[in-house]
């Protein structure tokens, strides 16, 4: 049975590392450090779902939402992001993210996530 692929866009090595430890034996992994490189990667590969951060160089991360949904709807999102808030959550929201978690994250709740957009039938 073929791995869902998973798209890991975040401009901090380290968080890509950890969420490489946390996804990596379920899923297949791909990687960008900035929106411009998620859109393009969207663009060209089959992704189920999309875990990206918000501030990001070149494009940030809600601008790079809100191409990946015009591109390909059913690409489900989860923001990641350092910086709790409301606002930026409904915005991220009102773009079509499936979620909003902030650093640090637990890898349960990461592992949970993934797993139920994926089992949603929709990914």
């Amino acid at each position: 049975m073929k791995k869902a692929n998973i798209l890991i866009c975040d401009d901090e090595k380290g968080v890509r590392e950890t969420l490489k430890h946390m996804l990596g034996g379920e899923y297949e992994l791909s990687y960008a450090t900035n929106g411009e490189e998620a859109v393009e990667h969207v663009k060209a590969n089959d992704v189920g779902v999309a875990i990206m951060d918000i501030k990001m160089p070149k494009m940030n991360g809600m601008e790079a939402l809100r191409k990946i949904k015009e591109l390909k709807p059913g690409v489900r999102v989860v923001i990641i992001t350092g910086y709790e808030s409301t606002d930026v959550a409904t915005e991220a929201i009102n773009l079509g993210a499936d979620d909003y978690i902030t650093k640090p994250f637990r890898q349960q709740k990461i592992l949970t996530q993934v797993r139920a957009l994926l089992d949603s039938g929709k990914a």
